[in-house]
Protein backbone atom coordinates (compact mmCIF):
# COMPACT_ATOMS: atom_id res chain seq x y z
CA UNK A 1 0.00 0.00 0.00
CA UNK A 2 1.29 3.41 -0.67
CA UNK A 3 2.08 5.84 1.88
CA UNK A 4 -0.11 8.44 0.95
CA UNK A 5 -3.30 5.55 0.46
CA UNK A 6 -1.90 4.54 4.25
CA UNK A 7 -1.99 7.62 5.61
CA UNK A 8 -5.34 8.44 4.38
CA UNK A 9 -6.60 5.11 6.05
CA UNK A 10 -5.11 6.26 9.06
CA UNK A 11 -6.63 9.78 9.04
CA UNK A 12 -10.15 7.79 8.59
CA UNK A 13 -9.63 5.46 11.30
CA UNK A 14 -8.42 8.30 13.99
CA UNK A 15 -11.84 10.13 12.61
CA UNK A 16 -13.92 7.53 13.22
CA UNK A 17 -12.10 6.90 17.06
CA UNK A 18 -13.49 10.44 17.42
CA UNK A 19 -16.65 10.08 16.15
CA UNK A 20 -16.67 6.76 18.38
CA UNK A 21 -16.22 8.25 21.61
CA UNK A 22 -18.66 11.18 20.37
CA UNK A 23 -21.36 8.36 19.87
CA UNK A 24 -20.51 6.98 23.59
CA UNK A 25 -21.09 10.89 24.78
CA UNK A 26 -25.03 10.75 22.58
CA UNK A 27 -25.64 7.74 24.69
CA UNK A 28 -24.53 9.04 27.69
CA UNK A 29 -27.28 11.82 27.74
CA UNK A 30 -29.53 9.47 26.43
CA UNK A 31 -30.17 6.55 28.86
CA UNK A 32 -32.29 6.42 31.62
CA UNK A 33 -34.32 4.13 34.36
CA UNK A 34 -33.02 1.72 36.34
CA UNK A 35 -29.10 1.46 36.43
CA UNK A 36 -28.96 4.97 34.55
CA UNK A 37 -26.83 6.60 37.29
CA UNK A 38 -24.08 3.44 36.74
CA UNK A 39 -24.45 2.91 33.19
CA UNK A 40 -23.67 7.31 32.99
CA UNK A 41 -20.79 6.91 35.20
CA UNK A 42 -19.09 3.53 33.36
CA UNK A 43 -20.18 5.70 29.98
CA UNK A 44 -17.86 8.65 31.15
CA UNK A 45 -15.21 6.74 32.57
CA UNK A 46 -14.55 5.40 28.91
CA UNK A 47 -15.12 8.63 27.21
CA UNK A 48 -12.07 10.44 29.55
CA UNK A 49 -9.74 7.24 28.85
CA UNK A 50 -10.76 7.31 24.79
CA UNK A 51 -9.67 11.24 25.23
CA UNK A 52 -6.26 10.21 26.39
CA UNK A 53 -6.12 7.41 24.26
CA UNK A 54 -7.11 9.35 20.99
CA UNK A 55 -4.37 12.39 21.87
CA UNK A 56 -1.80 9.43 22.60
CA UNK A 57 -2.44 7.96 19.41
CA UNK A 58 -2.72 11.03 16.99
CA UNK A 59 0.70 12.59 18.55
CA UNK A 60 2.37 9.36 18.11
CA UNK A 61 0.91 9.06 14.92
CA UNK A 62 1.50 12.50 13.67
CA UNK A 63 5.45 12.38 15.12
CA UNK A 64 5.87 9.28 12.78
CA UNK A 65 4.03 10.24 9.94
CA UNK A 66 3.55 13.85 9.70
CA UNK A 67 0.29 16.02 10.38
CA UNK A 68 -2.75 13.96 8.75
CA UNK A 69 -5.85 15.51 7.45
CA UNK A 70 -8.46 14.09 9.63
CA UNK A 71 -12.20 14.29 8.81
CA UNK A 72 -14.45 13.44 12.19
CA UNK A 73 -17.62 11.56 10.31
CA UNK A 74 -20.80 12.30 11.36
CA UNK A 75 -21.89 11.10 14.41
CA UNK A 76 -25.23 9.52 15.26
CA UNK A 77 -26.79 8.28 18.83
CA UNK A 78 -26.98 4.06 17.85
CA UNK A 79 -29.95 2.46 18.85
CA UNK A 80 -28.98 -0.53 20.32
CA UNK A 81 -26.03 0.85 22.07
CA UNK A 82 -24.60 -2.83 23.08
CA UNK A 83 -23.71 -4.23 19.41
CA UNK A 84 -23.22 -0.56 18.49
CA UNK A 85 -19.68 -0.97 21.31
CA UNK A 86 -19.09 -3.97 20.32
CA UNK A 87 -19.01 -3.61 16.09
CA UNK A 88 -16.27 -0.94 17.11
CA UNK A 89 -14.29 -3.27 18.91
CA UNK A 90 -14.29 -5.53 16.21
CA UNK A 91 -13.48 -2.42 13.95
CA UNK A 92 -10.70 -1.48 16.14
CA UNK A 93 -9.75 -5.33 16.10
CA UNK A 94 -9.86 -5.62 12.27
CA UNK A 95 -7.82 -2.46 10.89
CA UNK A 96 -5.14 -2.12 14.14
CA UNK A 97 -2.30 -4.09 12.78
CA UNK A 98 -2.20 -3.01 9.24
CA UNK A 99 -2.89 0.71 10.36
CA UNK A 100 -0.55 1.07 13.42
CA UNK A 101 2.43 -1.83 12.85
CA UNK A 102 4.99 -0.08 15.16
CA UNK A 103 4.43 -1.85 19.16
CA UNK A 104 4.00 1.49 20.65
CA UNK A 105 0.89 2.17 18.51
CA UNK A 106 -0.23 -1.10 19.06
CA UNK A 107 0.32 -0.54 22.93
CA UNK A 108 -1.62 2.29 22.58
CA UNK A 109 -4.75 0.45 20.72
CA UNK A 110 -3.94 -2.20 23.56
CA UNK A 111 -5.73 0.28 26.18
CA UNK A 112 -8.52 1.80 23.45
CA UNK A 113 -9.32 -2.19 23.58
CA UNK A 114 -9.05 -2.56 27.00
CA UNK A 115 -11.42 0.76 27.73
CA UNK A 116 -14.02 -0.75 25.40
CA UNK A 117 -13.86 -4.00 26.63
CA UNK A 118 -14.68 -2.71 30.40
CA UNK A 119 -17.39 -1.02 29.47
CA UNK A 120 -19.02 -3.54 27.68
CA UNK A 121 -18.68 -5.51 30.92
CA UNK A 122 -20.15 -2.96 32.98
CA UNK A 123 -23.31 -2.47 30.92
CA UNK A 124 -24.05 -5.81 30.24
CA UNK A 125 -23.63 -6.03 34.05
CA UNK A 126 -26.56 -3.86 34.16
CA UNK A 127 -28.89 -5.05 32.01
Amino acid sequence: MAKKENNSKVAGFLGELISFRSSLKLIHWSITGRGSYEAHISLDQAIDSLVDITDRLVETTFALDGTLEIVIPETVRPKDHIKHIEGFYKHIEDHRKALFPESFSQSIIDDAQEAIQQLLFRLKRLE
